[in-house]
């Protein structure tokens, strides 16, 4: 496990984020935030993963509200409500137990997904956890400008910093598949629920959909950065250190993002890990292929060249195709081509 980047790319930061079960301890000081990753630190990361997490996260902290039009109000607040009603669909107990006392959301990034579930009801009070000192403060940042009951950790996901039988509830949105083990995870999420408590985890890339995706974006950012290289187009163009600070970032992503899943050997990591009534989902297939472009396009540009109309095209597009996956293509199409996937389960109650 490796450190902050303000303790040097080769120290160990075992330290730094507390070990399981140690809720009740003395609390240890929090590593501070890094933005900016050198290209040296960039480097060794290469071959250290949980340091490659800081570092892309750190540096991704403060825009990536922006970055991926995240917001705290009605939008979000129903989309956030709209993956948990998904994921336990079919399931009348989850909906019964509302609202849950405590959550925890792991890798909480910036909120996004706990505080827009508290928002929508679904929690009373909060805990968040990210490996990225970056992350947990612009995510405690927000809850406080909400008004939400949220503490939060600088944890490691593998060895949650919480007692056995803590929380009602544990979720996470696109934090699996930067996890190395993710089976060891799960029995973290297990051992901190109470007994019957409950996981919802969204927001995952399925194997064929990150494919896709990921050539989708690639031609996107060639394209758009090629095109604004000529002179008539060179008001599109972002500066050339912020392409280059982009480009550090994508070689960090191709680092932290380490799985990808099918759906049913989700299921099957969940059962391992001793869950029950474990059950998978997916959702956008014709939303994601609007949707990346997009997205990467929003990227390669400067900072206010697209307009409301171009918001309002990007966010009705996706909205309009999202109900077509749901209505349409989630009847004809398998699910494994879908780009995302979400798991739930329960923890067991004892045995008698």
């Amino acid at each position: 496990m490796t450190a902050s980047p303000h303790d040097g790319v080769n120290r160990s930061i075992s330290n730094s984020v507390p070990s399981a079960s140690s809720e009740t301890d003395d609390r240890q000081v929090d590593p501070a935030p890094n933005p900016h990753a050198t290209a040296e630190q960039v480097e060794a990361a290469r071959s250290d993963t949980k340091l490659a997490q800081v570092l892309y996260h750190d540096w991704e902290a403060e825009t990536y509200d922006d970055k991926w039009s995240i917001s705290y109000d009605e939008r979000c607040i129903d989309y956030a409500r709209g993956r948990f009603d998904q994921a336990v669909s079919g399931d009348a107990s989850a909906q019964s137990a509302l609202p849950y006392g405590r959550a925890l959301e792991l890798g909480c990034g910036t909120g996004f997904f706990l505080l827009n579930l508290m928002q929508a009801g679904i929690a009373d009070k909060g805990s968040v956890t990210d490996l990225s000192p970056g992350m947990v403060k612009v995510a405690l940042r927000n809850a406080e400008h909400l008004g939400l009951d949220v503490d939060g950790r600088v944890a490691d996901a593998e060895t949650i910093p919480y007692d056995d039988n803590t929380f009602d509830l544990v979720v996470g949105h696109a934090v699996l598949h930067h996890i190395p083990d993710v089976e060891q995870s799960l029995r973290e999420v297990l051992r901190v629920l109470k007994p019957g408590g409950r996981f919802v985890f969204a927001g995952e890339p399925t194997t064929v959909g990150n494919f896709y995706a990921r050539w989708l974006g690639r031609i996107t950012w060639e394209a758009t950065t090629r095109a604004t290289k000529l002179p008539f187009l060179a008001s599109w163009r972002k500066p050339q250190e912020e392409l280059d600070e982009s480009s550090r970032a994508a070689a960090l992503e191709a680092v932290v993002d380490l799985h990808t899943f099918d759906p049913t050997d989700l299921e099957h990591i969940a059962l391992s890990a001793g869950a029950e009534s474990v059950q998978a989902n997916t959702e956008e297939f014709a939303a994601a292929l609007l949707g990346w472009p997009v997205r990467t396009f929003e990227a390669a540009v400067p900072e206010g060249k697209l307009g409301w109309n171009w918001a309002k095209f990007a966010f009705g597009g996706w909205k309009t195709l999202s109900w077509v996956d749901e209505n349409v293509l989630q009847h004809v199409v398998p699910r494994g081509l879908f780009y995302n996937v979400m798991i739930t389960g329960i923890k067991p109650a004892p045995r008698a």
